[in-house]
């Protein structure tokens, strides 16, 4: 072996091994409250009097500070059979916008569904002609829409091939009809922390941060916009025991840094007290 060749590997060893490592700097959350929903299973969102429990057809509404179960929606007895795998959810303006996919199902096919949150009644989807993936979440920030698109490594069968393969998962930017404005790909150092499935959950904080979470990891990753490229910047991550990652919402009617989540395997609601982020 060349014996330049051999030094110049020699000195880019650790530089490869770091980039497949979490950022040093990690913070950590405080479980604050957990609530028994038996449909906490693929994400939570939240408005000022109420949180949402998700699951792949049904979404169960529940009193926010005493967590009592108060009406539900769901698509089995609803017999539509059109709802198969929700996602990621959020509140706006008394309608319950949530990410919606036909995971497992080959071609890939992605809608954002629409409840209103007082009847539970479902009044509308808006369907994406040539989606860029399975959409997992959909958030409003900034007078636009944004989402998230998740693709696999995991192979389902009968097909032979990925799910879309992880490294093509997407973040986008849309109008207030979904037009797709912009879109970025995930820094290569957090694929690893995600891999072999996606980005489930993603909101914006107040303070300016995006805030995403993987499929299984307890950990909440803070990322920026770049000032230039397609790359999101990956800031920091913040630790939470006990967590399963999923469908994340910020509650943007509490004066303190409150983020809901969910333990999936316990089928609880957590009201999370995040840290104070602060960066150079």
């Amino acid at each position: 072996m060349n014996i330049r060749y051999s030094f110049f590997m020699l000195l880019l060893a650790p530089l490869l091994a770091c980039s497949e490592q979490a950022p040093p700097s990690s913070l950590d959350a405080q479980v604050l409250g957990a609530y028994p929903a038996e449909d906490a299973f693929q994400a939570v969102a939240v408005d000022a009097d109420h949180f949402y429990a998700i699951n792949n057809f049904r979404i169960g509404r529940y009193e926010k500070v005493s967590g009592e179960f108060q009406e539900s929606w769901d698509g089995v007895s609803d017999k539509t059979g059109s709802i198969i795998h929700l996602d990621s959810a959020m509140v706006y303006e008394g309608l319950l916008y949530a990410a919606h996919s036909n995971f497992p199902q080959w071609p890939m096919a992605s809608s954002i569904e629409i409840w209103d949150t007082r009847s539970m009644q479902h009044l509308r989807s808006h369907a994406f002609p040539e989606p860029l993936g399975s959409m997992t979440w959909l958030d409003r920030h900034d007078g636009y829409w944004w989402g998230g698109f998740g693709n696999y490594d995991r192979i389902i069968p009968p097909r032979l091939q990925a799910y879309g393969k992880t490294e093509n998962t997407l973040v986008v930017k849309m109008d207030d009809e979904f037009n797709i404005l912009e879109q970025w790909r995930l820094p290569e150092e957090l694929l690893p922390r995600l891999r072999p499935m996606s980005n489930s959950g993603g909101s914006w904080g107040g303070d300016g941060y995006l805030y995403l979470t993987g499929h299984d990891h307890p950990e909440i990753y803070v990322m920026t916009i770049p000032e230039a490229g397609q790359t999101l910047r990956w800031e920091t991550t913040v630790i939470v025991e006990g967590f399963d990652g999923q469908g994340i919402a910020w509650d943007r009617d509490e004066a303190t840094s409150i983020l809901w989540g969910i333990s999936r395997g316990d089928a609880e609601v957590w009201k999370l007290g995040m840290p104070s982020i602060s960066l150079p």
